[in-house]
């Protein structure tokens, strides 16, 4: 049987090489909105979100279909490590009364990311304890 499961994507607003790199357009749209369809798609997760220090990518992702968290200064700073959003995240559900057993991190400019992938991905968590994508890269 399994858990809860969410998907967290993390999406602060302060890019300094791509300036707004998570909600540039791509193909017409903001890109983290990819990474928000594929991971609703997958119908893997019990709750999609975003977390993020932007009003304005809380915004697009409300309208994507995800739950936006607004993370704190702390975690908002160039050098936050994903693991420690990540930590940060759970910690407030759990002050919420709000437990998963399973959370899938998920890039925000990922947009080839698909439904199907996450979906098999999480079906692999009822085998390990982890589960990490990886690819041929020249």
């Amino acid at each position: 049987m399994q858990g809860k499961s969410l998907a967290i994507i993390t999406a602060r607003g302060g890019s300094k090489r791509i300036p707004r790199k998570n909600i540039k357009e791509f193909c017409g749209r903001p890109i983290l909105c990819y990474s928000i369809e594929a991971a609703l798609s997958s119908e893997a997760f019990d709750e999609v979100m975003v977390s993020t220090d932007d009003p304005e990518i809380a915004g697009i992702a409300m309208k994507a279909g995800a739950v936006p968290f607004f993370r704190s200064a702390e975690m908002s700073g160039d050098y936050a490590s994903t693991d420690e959003v990540i930590m940060e995240v759970l910690k407030e559900y759990e002050k919420n009364g709000l437990f998963f057993d399973r959370f899938c991190c998920i890039y925000p400019t990922a947009p080839f990311l698909t439904g199907r992938r996450l979906k098999s991905a999480m079906d692999l968590l009822s085998e390990a304890d982890s589960c990490m994508p990886v690819v041929p890269f020249s």
